[in-house]
């Protein structure tokens, strides 16, 4: 079974861009949403000061995040105006063709750097049916 990969990048706001940031997190979000059902989570966050977002993935595998940023290029370009990219973290093991793509969208983005990180230990478990899923807010 693939281990689900999680991706969390960080991008300095432009300054007097965040309501646009805003606005353009909410549309990519719902273009994601649509477009790619296997995505287990996909969050943007802004920090308190509201100088950055931080953008929160959770793929099944490597394959929904080649897909992800194949669907997602052409939107995540719009963001260049926007932000610059700081960082990218990737924990789990991605393709290297995933690799090479992540490190283009960080330089498109403004150049930030690509990580990766591997499981040493620990694990996963799915919630139950049962319980609400607070990544969604469903069950």
């Amino acid at each position: 079974m693939a281990e689900p990969l999680y991706y969390i990048d960080r991008s300095d706001i432009r300054d007097g861009k965040l309501a646009q940031v805003k606005s353009g997190m909410h549309d990519l979000a719902t273009f994601i949403e649509a477009r790619e059902p296997q995505l287990i989570a996909y969050r943007f966050y802004i920090d308190e000061s509201e100088s950055t977002m931080t953008t929160v993935a959770v793929h099944p595998d490597s394959a929904s995040l080649e897909l992800h940023l194949e669907l997602g290029g052409p939107k995540f370009r719009a963001f260049g105006a926007l932000v610059r990219m700081r960082s990218i973290d990737v924990y789990g093991r991605p393709t290297q063709a995933a690799v090479a793509r992540l490190r283009q969208k960080a330089e498109m983005l403004g150049g930030g750097t690509v990580t990766l990180h591997t499981l040493q230990a620990g694990f996963h478990r799915p919630l139950p049916p049962t319980r609400r899923n607070p990544l969604s807010g469903t069950a």
